[in-house]
């Protein structure tokens, strides 16, 4: 709900959404992702037919500022930035070893790595706000691990403000700077991990005794 309302899927009754100081509240969706937002999704959203390399293509529309007629016409400006775009598609597949599923169609590929390459997808447009959706939901304990790897890198190395919300909670209290928790909507605690950690309501909605003293 909290991603549908930024990415103006829905429309909040009141408030407002502050992005680098403009409101989001006045925007339709596509214009939000051209103010440096992106975001993966619960339900994986890839176009099946397509290849790995397409649908990061097709993830940085946003980014490519040539209009339809330089695309129709082939125009100097479109080409330019095609290449641009096709040269940052390969860095971020090389970022998540995704290189060899290249020109793989997204529907053949292991669940696991269809996650990856929906965190790839929306790596490419260079956001500085990214919302992750459960992005350890069905992954092994090792895919957890390496995705906790690539979240701190884009956080520390890459300067990228990360929005999570994530089920699984270990993953929570270790790469997160702050955390807030909901029960049914209703928050009950938020601060830093260790913080929250240990907060009764925390511990015994979610944590449990073993986690909370780990």
């Amino acid at each position: 709900t909290v991603f549908n309302c930024i990415t103006r899927v829905y429309e909040p009754i009141q408030g407002s959404i502050m992005v680098k100081g403009r409101d989001l509240m006045s925007m339709q969706p596509h214009q939000v992702i051209s103010q440096g937002v992106a975001r993966t999704f619960q339900n994986l959203e890839l176009f099946s037919t397509m290849t790995v390399m397409d649908n990061l293509l097709v993830g940085q529309h946003s980014r490519l500022p040539y209009n339809i007629l330089d695309g129709v016409f082939r125009l100097p400006r479109a080409s330019k930035q095609e290449k641009a775009g096709g040269i940052r598609a390969i860095e971020v597949l090389e970022f998540l070893d995704l290189s060899i599923y290249k020109d793989t169609p997204a529907a053949s590929l292991p669940y696991g790595i269809k996650k990856r390459v929906e965190l790839a997808r929306a790596m490419v447009s260079r956001p500085d706000l990214l919302l992750l959706d459960e992005p350890a939901a069905g992954l092994t304990n090792e895919e957890v691990s390496t995705l906790a790897g690539v979240i701190r890198d884009l956080r520390d190395n890459q300067g990228v403000t990360i929005l999570l919300v994530e089920h699984q909670m270990n993953l929570v209290m270790e790469v997160s700077d702050r955390v807030c928790v909901l029960d049914f909507g209703r928050k009950i605690a938020e601060g830093p991990p260790e913080q929250v950690r240990k907060d009764p309501a925390v511990v015994q909605t979610y944590l449990g005794t073993s986690v909370a003293q780990t």
